[in-house]
Parts: C-alpha cells; structure tokens; sequence
C-alpha cells in the first residue's frame, strides 16, 4: 500500500498503561500514524507535547491531579496548535459538551471498533472533526436544550462569505484546510468564524458545526 499523505505523529496522555500499550501496538500496524510520545501523567503530557509537538494529542478525560479539561486548556494556553482528541469512557452530555467549549477538536469513546478508532484518527489528522456515532445526536439535543430564550441562530445574519465558511465548518475542516480550499489566509478564516459565532450566539465552531448540519448544511 503507498501512502498518500504524511504521516500523523500522534501523543497520548492517560493513567492507564495498559490502554496506552493497546493504542501503541494498533497503531504499530499502521503506515501513517506513529505514536511519538506516551504520558501517564497531564504534567508528563504537557512535557511531551511542548518538546515534541504532535500533530495530534489523544487526551482521557478522568486522571487524577488534573482531569482532561484543565489539561485541554492548558494545551490551548500554552499555544498548543496542534489536533486535541478526548478519548473516554464517559458519554455524559455535560463533559462532551465542556470538552469541545474548552477546545477539543473531537470526542471518541474508548469501546469503539479499533478500525474506526484508526479512521477516526486520520480523519483527525487530516484536520475534520470527530464525534463517536452514538454522540452525535446527545450533542445536537444539548445545544438546542441550550439556546432556550436567547435569540435562536439566524443564518440569514451572516455575509456570503461566513455561509461559505460555516458548510466548511460543518464538514469538519481546520481553518487550515478551509483557506485552502477557499483560497484566503487562516487569519482571514479566523476573523470570519470569530464574527459567524457572535451573530449566531453560539460559543465554539464545533457547536457552530452542528447547528449547521442540523440545518442541512452539511454537504
């Protein structure tokens, strides 16, 4: 099989050394995604991620010292640029929900098929964002629980350009991959997702993403 794209360098963080061996050995049988670095520890991940910076950080949500949310805005703060993965057992609405305000650029849960766990993670690398099936629908019902009596998001408040750039968004793509394809600068797409929120009333591009899916924007 040749390779078709760069390889993924990928860094995970979790107390839990048998699931880290797990995740090693699956990725072993893969051309195009290396683990660089493992920590069992958020200070170790940190560490790791400072010295090493991978292109994606698979992060559990539940460790002691610091759980996987301060951990996730310590990344962010630290001006981590890189792909932020929650990888967990916990499908509760509040800590997907709290996961993707902080940050995260996905949420996959621990018992899911080791294949679609691997495409996941190229889907991840590749700049889209991922979501385990089964939470799809729980994150769209929280956010419209959410809106309550605040103004509802108006897609005829938005310019041409951030509708172009909101059904991007609603295909998962980094700012990265939606200048490219919309031939402008990332700054440029920044300012416009920056702007398309605060119109929406919404807080972080991924609700942002499935708000616009749920309007039939994504495809």
């Amino acid at each position: 099989m040749t390779q078709s794209h760069d390889t993924a360098s990928i860094l995970i963080i979790d107390d839990h050394p048998l699931l880290r061996r797990g995740v090693l050995q699956l990725l072993e049988l893969e051309d195009d995604l290396v683990l660089v670095g493992e920590a069992g520890t958020p200070a170790e991940g940190l560490r790791l991620a400072d010295e090493r910076d991978p292109d994606l950080i698979l992060l559990d949500l539940n460790m002691p010292d610091m759980d996987g949310i301060e951990t996730l805005k310590r990344l962010r703060a630290n001006e981590f640029a890189g792909r932020i993965v929650i990888f967990t057992v916990s499908d509760h609405e509040e800590d997907v929900v709290a996961a993707l305000h902080a940050g995260a650029d996905g949420y996959l849960l621990k018992d899911m098929d080791p294949d679609d766990m691997v495409h996941q993670l190229r889907q991840a690398a590749l700049g889209r964002m991922v979501i385990s099936d089964s939470l799809a629908s729980l994150l769209a019902e929280a956010l419209r629980n959410q809106k309550g009596q605040p103004a509802a998001p108006d897609i005829h408040s938005l310019t041409q350009r951030e509708r172009e750039i909101l059904r991007e968004l609603a295909m998962g793509l980094s700012n990265k991959l939606i200048a490219r394809r919309l031939d402008i600068t990332e700054g440029t797409v920044k300012v416009h997702v920056k702007h398309l929120l605060k119109k929406l009333n919404l807080r972080s591009r991924v609700e942002a993403a499935v708000w616009a899916v749920q309007e039939g924007m994504g495809r």
